[in-house]
């Protein structure tokens, strides 16, 4: 049992590796639960089409007299007219300049409806470096989003909680907050919760999802379903195209529409983009509890044996040193003779005991004043993490500013 414990230890596979592959295994089976689902709720519909379209076919060949290779090319033309934007009823013109501004909004933020593709070879050629740099500059401004918003509940949360505060008397009502919040600094007092953060982004998405469908139903004429089954098809950036508004070729106050139309896209591309990356963050939660179930419990003993031998030689202050890897600018300074011995952990001098209290205290000292502060209980104790220990982009704008995203948690 201990040599197991021991190659599991030195295994590869470390908390960071763990959790991408038990993600990409639930992922795995997410997509596979998902595919039986669908399959089962509309194969049956599928099926039933394609029998009422082939008696739709023969009977319309028979009663015309018209041969079913003749039907079936002029249908394959159809089908191409389709593709090219031409439908049987009036519609917009797809290239004067609202309809390619719609078509590059659609572009640059993943949406993708497919109603509007380019057709000729400079288009297509164009459209690589144009969503190259769009697609990345609006990721760009998806996270800044997602910055703002976050400081924002932040803010407002805050001052809910000092107002809380006030009334059951745990803070002075004299008490003055401190400037306007600029950054990350003005946070290290007090941090939201994750689930609250959470709550507010899904509340406000749920609200904005409804108010747009019920846009999109008075001016569409879709029922309140297929409106809400629309807003959330293109504010997650999905974009089948079976449903596209704004696609009939005139409407009642179509300036309005068109810029309600926009205003309504943005902020809800921008919600659900916040919203999905706080979900993510919370998913990476419940990762982390599900590996630390997995952790190695299989040997009791040698775990008794480690504490029983750990408490033997309890006071060695040259493993806690390497333990701890603390250097002497950040964590106070010790005699050099001391931090060069190398103890056997059987003789123990009083020199090198006091050199070991004195960083112990230090780090004592640290973390209190850190914690009374508000900064991270962390910081700053492990030299050697690199620039991108705290992740990128969205992950590292949460774990910033939220609670429960700390590596202490």
């Amino acid at each position: 049992a201990a040599g197991s414990c021991r190659r599991r230890r030195l295994a590869p596979l470390n908390e960071d590796n763990g959790r991408f592959l038990l993600l990409a295994a639930l992922i795995a089976a997410y997509l596979s639960a998902g595919a039986t689902v669908f399959s089962a709720l509309e194969s049956p519909s599928e099926a039933a089409a394609q029998l009422r379209w082939n008696r739709t076919l023969h009977n319309f060949s028979r009663i015309f007299n018209i041969s079913l290779p003749e039907l079936r090319a002029f249908l394959r033309s159809y089908e191409a007219a389709m593709a090219a934007g031409i439908r049987v009823d009036a519609l917009r013109p797809r290239w004067d300049f609202p309809g390619a501004f719609y078509f590059v909004g659609t572009v640059v933020s993943t949406i993708g409806f497919g109603m509007t593709t380019p057709a000729t070879v400079a288009g297509k050629v164009f459209l690589i470096v144009y969503g190259l740099f769009g697609c990345a500059g609006t990721i760009l401004f998806f996270n800044l989003f997602l910055e703002r918003i976050i400081s924002l509940l932040a803010f407002i949360m805050k001052a809910c909680h000092e107002r809380q505060l006030r009334r059951s008397g745990l803070l002075p009502p004299n008490f003055r907050r401190g400037p306007a919040m600029s950054g990350v600094g003005s946070l290290v007092g007090w941090k939201p919760s994750v689930y609250h953060v959470m709550l507010i982004l899904g509340i406000f998405a749920i609200t904005l999802s409804c108010c747009a469908s019920a846009m999109y139903t008075a001016v569409e004429g879709w029922n309140y379903i297929d409106s809400l089954y629309y807003c959330f098809v293109t504010f997650s950036t999905i974009g089948f195209g079976d449903l596209v508004s704004s696609q009939n070729a005139a409407y009642q106050n179509q300036g309005l529409y068109r810029f309600g139309n926009f205003i309504f896209i943005l902020m809800g591309v921008c919600c659900i983009y916040s919203l999905f990356n706080v979900i993510s963050i919370v998913i990476k939660q419940v990762l982390n509890w599900v590996l630390k179930k997995f952790e190695c419990r299989c040997c009791p003993k040698c775990h008794k044996s480690s504490a029983h031998l750990r408490r033997r030689n309890a006071i060695t202050p040259g493993a806690r040193l390497r333990r701890h890897n603390i250097s002497v600018d950040a964590d106070g300074q010790y005699d050099s003779d001391t931090e060069g011995r190398r103890l056997s952990g059987e003789m123990i001098s009083m020199r090198e005991l006091t050199a070991s209290n004195k960083v112990s205290l230090a780090i004592l000292q640290k973390q209190l004043s850190e914690t009374a502060n508000g900064y991270p209980r962390n910081v700053c104790i492990n030299t050697r993490q690199n620039g991108f220990s705290a992740g990128v982009g969205a992950l590292a704008i949460m774990n910033n500013r939220l609670a429960e995203t700390s590596d202490s948690r």
